[in-house]
């Protein structure tokens, strides 16, 4: 029995009828006719789990879901990570982590800048993300949209000179990378205490991590918190990830992801790395996420 298997409850709930729908491209699929304000039967889940590896992304529609039934359906893939910013945390549900570009009375609500760069959530920590939920509660009339690009394709791709030199090679991954350069509406990201530090210590990945679940090999670096690769002189090290960055976001690799009311999204951060391509300040977005840990890379 999976670690995930095994954190699926015993339960009667009556199996729904819904359709996995793949999306044009071979990343990601929508699930058609899924309420997930209703518990899920094991046969359900199963193929929920099966649709999540195999298409790495998953899009429910029209969600009508509490912060407290998302955590429940996050907590059946596994443990919550609660992010270091614990100022954005939703009230009463420290596992949402609350992402939005409001302000109220001088103050933003949510993190207004998360997400500018390409990453995989919490690459930066010493047992990263397995995947993300994200729940659309507020959209703006325009813009908001979010990228994802499939990091097995892009390693699969590689040239060989390029994978020759990162073959068995580890890389950095800093929280604090490119902190300073994340400001929103001239607001800084919060300056981070020597507890928050001391949760977001350097660690090192490997440069193409295994998956854990398939056995695929993907590309484990990002623009946002990778900052070299271990025993590689700096110049070089800055050559490779370069091309790297360049490579792992071509377009035949992404998926853009146009936000409707109640989309509900479901990512892989083992094999994916995403982007949020921002929108006009005065018009309000507000999202609530909810990360579930995954294993260490190999």
């Amino acid at each position: 029995m999976s670690a995930v298997e095994s954190l699926v409850p015993v339960t009667d709930a009556p199996a729904q009828s819904f359709e996995i729908r793949p999306l044009d491209g071979g990343l990601g699929a929508e699930l058609v006719g899924l309420d997930l304000s209703r518990p899920l039967s094991p046969q359900d889940f199963a193929r929920v789990h099966g649709a999540h590896l195999e298409h790495k992304l998953l899009i429910f529609r029209d969600q009508r879901i509490t912060p407290a039934q998302q955590v429940a359906f996050s907590r059946r893939f596994g443990e919550l990570q609660i992010h270091v910013l614990k100022q954005f945390q939703l009230a009463g549900q420290p596992e949402v982590f609350v992402i939005s570009n409001i302000v109220e009375n001088g103050q933003p609500v949510g993190l207004g800048d998360a997400g500018k760069f390409w990453h995989s959530d919490l690459s930066y920590k010493e047992v990263p993300s397995l995947g993300s939920m994200l729940y659309a509660q507020e959209l703006p009339e325009e813009g908001g949209d979010t990228l994802f690009a499939d990091q097995q394709r892009a390693y699969e791709t590689l040239p060989e000179a390029l994978r020759r030199a990162i073959e068995g090679k580890c890389a950095v991954h800093s929280y604090t990378a490119r902190y300073d350069d994340e400001v929103f509406e001239g607001i800084r990201r919060p300056q981070l205490s020597a507890e928050q530090l001391a949760e977001v210590r350097t660690v090192e990945h490997p440069v193409v991590r295994t998956h854990p679940e398939t056995g695929r090999k993907g590309l484990f670096v990002n623009e946002n918190f990778t900052t070299h690769i271990v025993d590689v002189p700096e110049e070089e090290s800055r050559q490779i990830l370069a091309e790297l960055f360049a490579h792992s976001a071509r377009s035949e690799f992404v998926y853009r992801h146009q936000w409707q009311p109640n989309d509900l999204l479901f990512w892989d951060n083992r094999s994916l790395i995403h982007l949020a391509t921002g929108c006009p300040n005065h018009l309000r977005r507000r999202m609530h996420r909810t990360t579930i840990q995954g294993d260490a890379p190999f």
